[in-house]
Order: structure tokens, then sequence, then C-alpha cells
């Protein structure tokens, strides 16, 4: 099978070994396609990062009260500056009645049933969550969709604030030593957008890919369906580069490209927020294994973390903020992240928790992946290319494959594409998880003097 890295996949990587195939007829494919376009077509006025927001005012006056103010937002504000564009009773019985209608006509029991009636039954707590927008509501249907950093994996374990503050330690020792600092940032955007339209060339030739400049972001950068905005007056670094190119380029808009290519079940090319925690951390993944992450990087994804961690334990957004600074973290980037965590929510409310995805996801996408490899079906690890998925979709999405409904991706990133180092890099990082590492800092404390 060819993608469009231009490498081959042997055929077994993309064939399941389940049972033999059992093509669907023409009728229910072109059902699962017109349910699967009133999906899409629904949710296109949806757009959750925009309409929780805040505009650049609240950042000039939080400075200029010299950070003691807490900002002026409540749900007066939201309705006022951050208008949803639909009306919120309105899109919530849309998505009821399109759950309704896939019930109707594929049945309750087919698999693509299940993840359809998933995304409907989603995107109706979505519409709630922006109607409660400035309430304390907010942060309960927050963690519902994106989680929490009180969160466990499995019963016993630590939660995801406790893995945050364990991996802090070793990153706070690694940014001590002057060879791990971050390189100038001397790439203003124009240039930045300038080089990364031409490695989005090189990467997705035919797909129209766009590098642009925006005003309408707060983060440095940011990916949509087919294109990277960059903040105007972002300042960056070959390093952020390197990961806006694997992050936003190969992971975001490529699985986006694949999900919008399916024949039959277009809504894999939109992301909810179920599919957010495999997204991210799918994409904080292949920044480390192609080694382009760095513990600066790192640390400020476990910043987020741990701010969301107190939000959460009661926090308000002064008190984040000067957390973060506490931590030598600047001004600007303290009064991101905490801006970040209360969007949604008002400077004393409940967090908006979507930063959790980052190190929750990284885990959750590690350990398949590792666990894949380990019982060598490493067929498996395409399936995550196909669209906006989530992990626990993984099964059904290997038996629609199998029934000729879903379609492998055609693209896959380059570190995927010769599946032959990545098995032995997880073969390897199974075998050293195995070793006591408390015996291993005793062992060589002799030579770490």
């Amino acid at each position: 099978m060819e993608f469009l890295t231009g490498h081959r996949i042997s055929e077994p990587v993309c064939r399941s070994e389940t049972r033999p195939a059992m093509p669907a007829t023409k009728e229910y494919l072109d059902t699962v396609r017109a349910l699967s376009d009133r999906i899409v077509e629904a949710q296109k006025p949806i757009r959750i990062l925009d309409a929780i927001k805040w505009n650049p005012r609240i950042k000039d006056a939080f400075f200029e009260s010299g950070c003691k103010a807490l900002p002026r937002i409540d749900s007066d504000y939201y309705r006022d500056e951050c208008q949803l564009g639909f009306d919120a009773q309105v899109k919530r019985r849309e998505f009821h009645e399109i759950e309704r209608d896939i019930n109707r006509q594929l049945g309750q029991l087919s698999p693509v049933t299940g993840m359809m009636r998933r995304v409907c039954r989603e995107y109706q707590m979505v519409v709630r969550l922006l109607e409660a927008r400035g309430c304390h509501e907010f942060g309960d249907l927050s963690q519902e969709l994106y989680g929490s950093a009180s969160d466990v994996f499995h019963a016993g374990d630590p939660t995801v604030a406790e893995l945050g503050t364990s991996m802090e330690e070793t990153l706070i020792n690694l940014l001590r030593h002057r060879d791990m600092q971050e390189e100038p940032k001397t790439i203003d955007a124009e240039a930045a957008v300038e080089e990364l339209n031409g490695r989005m060339k090189r990467v997705f030739p035919n797909d129209g890919i766009r590098v642009m400049i925006s005003d309408g972001i707060t983060a440095d950068a940011a990916a949509g369906t087919d294109y990277i905005k960059i903040r105007r007056g972002a300042m960056l670094n070959s390093e952020d580069l390197d990961v806006l190119e694997a992050h936003e380029g190969w992971i975001h808009l490529g699985t986006t490209l694949n999900g919008i290519s399916q024949p039959y079940c277009t809504f894999l090319g939109k992301g909810q927020p179920s599919t957010t925690v495999t997204q991210e951390g799918l994409a904080v993944l292949t920044e480390i294994i192609t080694l382009r992450s760095t513990p600066t990087r790192l640390y400020r994804l476990i910043n987020r973390v741990r701010a969301v961690t107190l939000a959460e334990e009661g926090a308000n957004f002064i008190e984040v903020y000067n957390y973060l600074r506490n931590r030598e973290l600047c001004e600007e980037e303290s009064y991101t992240i905490a801006s970040r965590v209360f969007r949604g929510s008002t400077p004393e409310g409940r967090p908006f928790t979507k930063d959790i995805s980052y190190m929750r996801g990284f885990v959750q996408t590690y350990n398949f992946m590792r666990l894949a490899v380990a019982q060598g079906k490493l067929e498996k690890l395409p399936l995550l290319f196909v669209g906006k998925i989530q992990l626990e979709d993984i099964r059904i999405i290997d038996q629609l494959m199998t029934e000729g409904i879903i379609v492998p991706p055609r693209f896959v990133p380059p570190h995927f594409a010769d599946i032959r180092g990545l098995a032995s890099w997880f073969s390897f990082s199974r075998f050293i998880a195995t070793l006591n590492f408390q015996q291993l800092e005793s062992d060589y404390a002799a030579l770490l003097s």
C-alpha cells in the first residue's frame, strides 16, 4: 500500500487477521456516508476554543493592575464577546435527530452505529459545555469531556497529576544544565510561515496545506482542517519549527486529511474532545521518539497539568499565575498557561481541563504501542492514523476496516512508514522498563558522583 510519505508498508500492517472480510452492501455504505456527512455538517459552527477565548484586552488589564486584579470574566463576557453563532437548543436537537436516524437506518447492533451515536452524544455535551460558559457547570462538563488531573489509569496507579509531578523533578534537574537551555528565538512569524510552507509541501505535496499568519489565536501556532496558523508577532527557533512540523503537521493535519479521505466514515475527519487525548498523546509521543522535543517543551506541558491540578483544588487565576512565576516561567508564558486553564470558566471557577490530554494521552498511546510491538501486532499501529479517533475504538476500527467501511490511512508520519526502527525502539523500551530503577541508582551512584 502506497502512502504520501513515499514509503511502503508491508501488506500485513494494513490487513486485519481477525476473520475473513465481509463486505458491506452498497446501500449500507451509502447510508453510512449520508449519516456521517450529516454529522460533519452539523458540527461546522461549533468552535470550542473560539467560544471560550479571552481577548487581548483582558491580558492588558491584568498586567496594568500589576498582576493583582482578577480578570473580569463572567457569563456575560462570553455571551457578549464570544457569541456561538448557532442556537444551542436547535443544535442539540439536530444531533439528537441524527442519532435517532442512525439507530433507525443502521440498526443498534452495528459497530459503526456505536461510534456514530457516541459522536452525536458527545457533540450534544459540547453544546451544553458552551452554554455553561462562566458557570460552575462548565468545569463539571469539562471533566466529563476531557478528564481530570485526579484521574488514574488503573486502580492503585498514580493520578495524572502525580505522574506529572514525578516527571517534573527530572526535568528541573535537566534544565539546570546549560546544554539544556533553548536556543534563542530569532525566527519571526513571517520567516516561520515560509519555512513551514516548504516543509508541508514536501510532506503533503497535493493536499493544498497552507501555513499562514493569524491575529486570532493566543498560542504561537494552531492547526485547522488544511492549514497551520502562526500568531502574528510570535518569535520561534528551529526547535519550535521541528515540533510544529511533527505535532501540528504530521499528526493533527495528517489525521485530519486521512479522516476526510474516508469514503464513508467522513466524521473521522473531525475531532471531538474524546479524540483529543489520543491526538495530543500521539503528537507528543511523535515529538519524543523523533528527538524533536526538548526538556523545556516537556516542562511546559507538565506545568499545564500542574496548573489544571491547582485550579481543580480551588486555586484562582492569580494563585495559578503566581505559582508559574515562582517556577521561573516568564510573565508572558505564566499568563498564557493560566488563561488556558481558566478559559470558558471564571478566574475563580472550575478549570477547562483540556491540557491534561497531553500527559494522559502520551501514557495511553505509548503503552498501546509498546504492547502492540511486544505481542507482534504491528498491523494495529497504522489504525491510529485513519482519522480522529479515541484509543478505545481500535478494535471496532479494525473490524470496520475488514468490512471495507473504513480504509487504511493514506498518510502516515515518516517514522511509521518503516516500522522496523520503531519496533526495535519499543522492544528495548519494554525491556528497560522491567529493570529496578532504584537498584540502578545505587549501582551507578559512584559513576555519577
